[in-house]
């Protein structure tokens, strides 16, 4: 998800540089509620990789995956862009009639992927994947890299659920054991969020995030919504006061939305994958860095006083 995020920036410098194009997206099934937010994207196709890949050899797979096929084949296009950079998305990209222009193999994240661009381009590796995928766009659209501040170009959906009263939206949820940060901290934070008058909104997205939100929430007289689409987030995330959360797809889209943004990183470096975003935004911690209460309270009070 992080890496949807990260690509809105460069549709909304396309649409600024080149009027009329059109922006088609493939982007998995499970984010295509992100893309759809941006108005410069016209139609969005979902792919669903990561369960087709597990049953290839279903008849109801292979149905899908022709079709998704058929809608890539269904016109032509002057640039296949692939900003992801590696070999699962060059396979896709190889599918549309068009050019596919990606990274050089000193830039990108799968060497072996460049090997099958039309077109390649530099852009250094160690750039923030915002501008990286910026640069790469108007390296291959030939427009010039626009001097401002990236536009994420989201608007918050509307949502089916909803806190009662300015909320901040605390996101415990890691996708591994060592991006958790503890929950005596997470209860602290919500604590003070709470004395700051607004209502701590713990999500989550599986059974075992579900059981923590609800232990966080038990202790700082938070809520817990139930099971929400990624639209249905990104409303709650649009509506937030603050955000807080761990290095996952959701804090960069609350960032992206201009909600003030604290990003809680304990397995990996925030350089190139930082929290980024048009309102008041940190990255505390990396590798092996897990980040004290202390610091991120300190954020928070900063957040809390440019209210």
């Amino acid at each position: 998800m992080g890496d949807v995020v990260h690509a809105l920036p460069a549709v909304s410098d396309m649409v600024r540089a080149l009027p009329g194009v059109q922006v088609d997206w493939l982007v998995e099934a499970p984010f295509a509620a992100i893309p759809r937010l941006h108005a410069g994207v016209q139609r969005v196709l979902p792919l669903a990789w990561r369960k087709w890949r597990r049953r290839l050899l279903q008849a109801d797979t292979r149905a899908a995956i022709a079709a998704l096929r058929a809608e890539l084949k269904r016109e032509p296009y002057d640039a296949v862009l692939d900003l992801q950079g590696l070999l699962k998305s060059v396979l896709w990209g190889l599918q549309a009639r068009g050019p596919l222009l990606g990274y050089d193999a000193a830039s990108i994240r799968e060497p072996l992927a460049a090997l099958f661009y039309r077109r390649k381009a530099a852009v250094p590796r160690t750039l923030q994947a915002v501008e990286r995928n910026r640069r790469l766009a108007a390296a291959h659209l030939g427009y010039g890299l626009p001097a401002t501040a990236p536009d994420f170009g989201v608007v918050p959906p509307a949502g089916s659920w909803a806190a009662p009263g300015p909320s901040a939206v605390l996101i415990p949820c890691a996708s591994r054991p060592e991006k958790l940060w503890p929950e005596a901290d997470w209860i602290a934070l919500g604590q003070r969020l709470q004395r700051a008058g607004l209502v701590p909104v713990v999500v989550w997205g599986s059974g075992e995030e579900q059981q923590r939100a609800q232990r966080i929430a038990a202790g700082c007289g938070g809520l817990v919504p139930p099971f929400l689409s990624v639209a249905d987030t990104a409303a709650l995330l649009g509506a937030a006061r603050q955000i807080v959360g761990l290095d996952t797809g959701f804090s960069h889209l609350g960032a992206a939305f201009g909600a003030p943004t604290i990003g809680i990183y304990c397995d990996h470096e925030p350089g190139l994958a930082g929290i980024t975003g048009p309102g008041r935004v940190a990255s505390l911690g990396g590798k092996g860095q897990v980040p004290a209460l202390a610091a991120v309270m300190a954020q928070l009070e900063q957040h809390l006083a440019g209210r």
